[in-house]
Order: C-alpha cells, then structure tokens, then sequence
C-alpha cells in the first residue's frame, strides 16, 4: 500500500523530535550506568529524507525533470 503524504509527516515529526531529544543531552551518566543518544547527524539525515518524501508526496513530483534533445541540421 503506497504511502500517503500524512503518514510521511508523521514519520518527519517524529525524526525531529527525536533531534530536539538529543539536542538536550547527547549522553549522561548515573553511578556506574551511562546512556548515549543516537548520532545527530543520522537524526539529521533522516530529517532531510524525510522532508523531501512529504514534498514528493504533497507535488506529485520525483526529483528534477530531465529531458533530452538531439540537435540535427536538416
């Protein structure tokens, strides 16, 4: 079943709130027990995919139109 428009914003909503989580604190310690966040940068790759999946979706279009011509001399 092909993907709506809502459900990629959904998907984008939640890769940037994932950002601003690990925005706060990358990683902390308690006592002997430390936690470390996801990478920002791949948070950030996926913020980017999916901006764009949600504009593909809500234009209808996929990437850059390409055309091409051959000249000829008739």
């Amino acid at each position: 079943m092909p993907m709506t428009w809502q459900e990629a914003e959904v998907h984008l909503k939640a890769w940037q709130a994932a950002d601003l989580a690990v925005s706060t604190g990358q990683s902390y310690s308690l006592g002997s027990r430390s936690l470390t966040r996801a990478n920002i940068a791949d948070i950030r790759q996926q913020i980017a995919y999916w901006e764009k999946k949600v504009l593909e979706l809500q234009t209808g279009r996929r990437g850059a139109r390409v055309m091409r011509a051959v000249p000829r001399d008739l």
